[in-house]
């Protein structure tokens, strides 16, 4: 389950950016820094940025490969919230606190769009997302967050399209209703990725590529970090190793569970057809517990997105039973061959809110849950402002509750696995029924 690689997995982000894929050098040996960052993901490059803009000494260290991971595999969707929604944030802060954390994530949301301009990252950034509903009793959860999001947060853009309205956006008979989004979007995970990587190392912070953290350790005025090439000392440390923390710190690796996931690539599609099923060329994802996720790309490929699994490995038949859920949405593609198909793990906490602390000298940002492209930038913002002596917001987050898992290493997987079927009985319940 936590391989290294020191070639990209076979997806179609990785076909599609191969004349980018510098390959790093490892750690040439010994270094001391002011601040190591242990994961070549979303979480480490923003955290590493932000330390860089105000004059710390970073290093990056990567097991594999930039971006080798969920933030190089991704849906590239972006998406302003978390994956648990509001109300766990503002039952754990309060009203107040929640409107902070809100405040955050549509700043994130900005700053990534700041970065691409700022940076000239070609990564095929598109505006616009749609949330959908299959079920007519979840309307109400559309509903309920346009109003919620337009009285508690300020935020009044979300626009509620009817069924009737929803071909002029999706063309799928699956959908009841809709609501759109206009600060979403999505773009190429791995591009933009590696655009943030050239434009870290312009800064002049080392990202050092095939490097595994072996283990550290906390000796109060800093810390020593063993890799496979050699040791760093560095007066702070950062992990971002999100789902591939394992071993290195077994307590986080308790408090999130490594869940695969999954998506296939189209051929690319002719314009009308494209046009046909994304008119308004919108990410799209709907309202299931396990739920769908779709878009288009510059060339018309369409990149569909769902199923999840706890076993790690990859389920039998997999992208004809991708296929199946993609024929479930668009029939229309009967026909269309799939070019790529490819999954990897995100790592989930038990209430699905993002786990970010501070223990001494060592830093952490793990379990996005699913929804990381813009809960990412805002965590590189929070744990750089905290090392640098700003830590309110830091504290904020960790009055959320993230537990380690019941069941421990033995039982997890199938207690959280029994779990995700309640929820997926949910997902098809049957109007007058209740679970």
């Amino acid at each position: 389950m936590f391989d290294s690689g020191k070639q990209y997995p076979d997806t179609w982000y990785a076909a599609t950016s191969r004349d980018r894929q510098t390959e790093r050098a490892p750690l040439p040996g010994d270094r001391d820094v002011d601040v190591l960052v242990v994961g070549a993901g979303f979480s480490g490059l923003y955290t590493a940025h932000n330390l860089a803009d105000k004059g710390q000494s970073v290093a990056v260290i990567e097991a594999s490969r930039v971006g080798w991971a969920a933030s190089g595999r991704c849906g590239g969707q972006i998406i302003l919230g978390l994956s648990c929604d509001m109300g766990p944030i503002e039952a754990a802060l309060g009203r107040d606190g929640a409107r902070e954390v809100w405040d955050l994530l549509r700043w994130a949301g900005g700053e990534i769009r700041h970065k691409i301009q700022r940076h000239a990252i070609d990564c095929e950034l598109a505006d616009g997302f749609l949330w959908t509903s299959i079920l007519w009793q979840r309307i109400k959860l559309l509903c309920d967050w346009q109003e919620e999001a337009a009285r508690h947060y300020g935020y009044d853009k979300l626009q509620f399209l009817t069924r009737r309205e929803l071909p002029d956006h999706v063309g799928s008979e699956r959908y009841v209703a809709g609501l759109i989004d206009p600060e979403g979007g999505h773009l190429h995970p791995l591009k933009y990725i590696l655009g943030l990587a050239a434009a870290l190392e312009a800064k002049g912070v080392p990202i050092y590529e095939n490097t595994r953290a072996l283990s550290y350790r906390d000796h109060g005025d800093g810390c020593t970090v063993e890799t496979e090439h050699g040791v760093i000392r560095c007066r702070k440390l950062v992990l971002a190793a999100n789902a591939y923390i394992d071993k290195l710190d077994p307590t986080l690796h308790r408090r999130v569970m490594p869940v695969g996931t999954y998506m296939i690539a189209t051929e690319p599609l002719p314009v009308s057809l494209a046009r046909q099923l994304l008119p308004s060329n919108m990410a799209v994802c709907d309202n299931q517990f396990v739920l769908d996720y779709f878009r288009l790309t510059a060339d018309n490929t369409l990149l569909f997105g769902g199923k999840c699994t706890y076993s790690g490995r990859t389920p039998a038949n997999l992208t004809e039973s991708m296929r199946a859920d993609m024929l479930r949405v668009f029939p229309q593609l009967k026909g269309t061959r799939i070019s790529h198909t490819w999954g990897g793990h995100i790592d989930i906490t038990v209430n699905r809110t993002p786990d970010l602390g501070q223990r001494g000298n060592v830093y952490w940002a793990q379990g996005f849950s699913g929804h990381g492209v813009v809960p990412t930038c805002a965590a590189g913002k929070v744990l750089a402002d905290a090392i640098l002596g700003e830590d309110h917001l830091l504290r904020q987050f960790m009055r959320l509750s993230n537990p380690a898992f019941p069941g421990g290493d033995l039982l997890r997987v199938p207690l959280q696995a029994g779990g995700m079927f309640y929820y997926r009985l949910r997902d098809y319940a049957i109007p007058g029924i209740s679970f």
